[in-house]
C-alpha cells in the first residue's frame, strides 16, 4: 500500500553537513568540490509521513554543462530518515528532485542522483516509472565489497580467500614494511599512480587534487605505503568518515608484483579501521559481476578475495528537467563513453591488471 510522503526543502548552511553519515554528503566534500569548478549547496529536507516529521540534510553539487546551462549532482543521497519505508526510496528520488528545481539554477537541466542502498530489478523499475532516466555513465562506483570490521581479526582473515592470507602472510615474511603518513608523502602516491594509470589504461586527476584533498580532511585520511630495501612498491589512500573506512585510491609498482605489497597494505588499513572504531571497511568499486572480459576483471578478483559482503547500489539515474537538452547530453555522454572504453581496452605491452 502507497503511503502519503511529503517534502519541504529549504536552504542550509553548508557548515550543516559537517557530521553527514557519509563522506560524499559531508561539507568537506562540497568544500573539495567547491575547489575544482563546482558550486555546493546544502539543504534542509523535512520529510512528513506515518504523523511522523524527520529532518535530514542535503548536499547538493551544481555545474556548468555547456555555456548557458548547467546540472546537478547529488552523490549518495538523499539520506532518508532511519524509519523510512525503503518500498517507497524511488518516490522519495523522485519527490527530491521536483522540490530542489526552484533551488537549482534557472538553466538547469536535469538533477543527478546516486542513491545509497542497496537497488534491484524492481528499484530500477520503480525508478523509471517516477521518471528518472538511467544514466549512461556513473560517478561514484555502484558495486563494491565491504569488509564487517565488526568480527575479531582472525574472523576477517578467516573469511579472506586462502591465497589472500597466504600473500598478507608472504608480504611479511619477505621483509615488505607498511608505513602510515600523510600528505608530505603525497608525490611519492602520486608517481606510482602515474605508473599504474599508464599500465591499466585509467586516467587519473592533477597532483593538486590529492593534495587539495588531504589538505581538507586532516587526520581523517591517511596514506599507506608498502617498501622493500628502501623502494616504495605500493601505496592506498583510505578516509575515515565516522564508522565506515574507504580505501579511495590505489597504486602499485611494475616491480618486484611477487612481493605482494597491495595485500599487505589493505590488511594493515583494516586493522587501523578497526581500532578506530570503524565497523565497515568499504573497498570502494568493483565491476558489476565476475566477467574474466572485463577491463578491470583483475580488481573484482583482487577486492573480493577479501571476503565481505557484495553490494550493488541501483546507480545513476537523472531527473531531467529539460528534455530536449538532456537527450542530447545523453547523445554525448554515450559517445564519451564509448570512446573511454574503446581506450582502456586498447592492447598494451603489458596486459598485467592492477591489484
Amino acid at each position: 500500500m502507497e503511503r502519503f510522503i511529503k517534502l519541504n526543502v529549504s536552504q542550509a548552511q553548508l557548515s550543516d553537513l559537517e557530521n553527514a553519515d557519509v563522506f560524499l554528503q559531508s561539507s568537506m566534500w562540497g568544500e573539495f568540490k567547491a575547489k575544482f569548478g563546482w558550486s555546493a549547496k546544502a539543504f534542509l529536507t523535512e520529510w512528513l509521513y506515518d504523523n511522523l516529521r524527520e529532518k535530514t540534510h542535503l548536499l547538493v553539487l551544481c555545474r556548468k554543462l555547456v555555456p548557458g546551462f548547467s546540472f546537478a549532482y547529488v552523490p549518495w543521497g538523499p539520506q532518508l530518515p532511519v524509519n523510512f519505508f525503503s518500498n517507497e526510496n524511488e518516490k522519495a528520488v523522485s519527490e527530491t528532485a521536483k522540490k530542489l528545481k526552484p533551488f537549482l539554477p534557472r538553466n538547469c537541466v536535469f538533477v543527478r542522483f546516486e542513491p545509497p542502498w542497496q537497488g534491484s530489478n524492481e528499484s530500477n523499475d520503480s525508478y523509471l516509472s517516477a521518471g528518472f532516466k538511467k544514466a549512461a555513465a556513473t560517478v561514484q562506483p555502484p558495486d563494491t565489497v565491504i569488509i564487517n570490521l565488526e568480527n575479531k581479526p582472525e574472523e576477517i582473515l578467516s573469511q579472506m580467500k586462502s591465497k589472500w592470507r597466504y600473500n598478507i602472510s608472504l608480504a611479511e615474511k619477505k621483509g615488505v614494511t607498511v608505513k602510515t603518513c600523510g600528505i608530505e608523502e603525497i608525490e611519492t602516491f602520486y608517481n606510482l599512480l602515474k605508473e599504474t594509470a599508464q599500465r591499466d589504461g585509467i586516467s587519473v586527476h592533477g597532483l593538486n587534487y590529492y593534495k587539495t584533498l588531504f589538505e581538507l580532511c586532516g587526520e581523517k585520511i591517511k596514506l599507506y605505503t608498502a617498501s622493500h630495501e628502501g623502494e616504495t612498491l605500493a601505496a592506498i589512500v583510505v578516509l575515515f568518515w565516522g564508522k565506515d573506512a574507504t580505501y579511495l585510491y590505489g597504486a602499485s609498482s611494475n616491480n618486484k608484483r611477487n612481493l605482494m605489497a597491495p595485500y599487505a597494505l589493505q590488511w594493515k588499513a583494516m586493522q587501523d579501521a578497526k581500532e578506530k572504531g570503524c565497523i565497515n571497511y568499504d573497498l570502494f568499486g568493483i565491476p558489476p559481476n565476475e566477467d574474466p572480459s572485463h577491463p578491470m576483471a583483475g580488481l573484482y578478483r583482487f577486492k573480493t578475495g577479501f571476503g565481505g559482503q557484495i553490494m550493488h547500489r541501483s546507480g545513476t539515474w537523472d531527473f531531467a528537467y529539460n528534455g530536449f537538452l538532456y537527450s542530447l547530453f545523453c547523445m554525448a555522454e554515450k559517445l564519451r563513453k564509448k570512446i573511454l572504453f574503446t581506450k582502456k581496452n586498447k592492447p598494451r605491452n603489458n596486459t598485467k591488471k592492477r591489484k
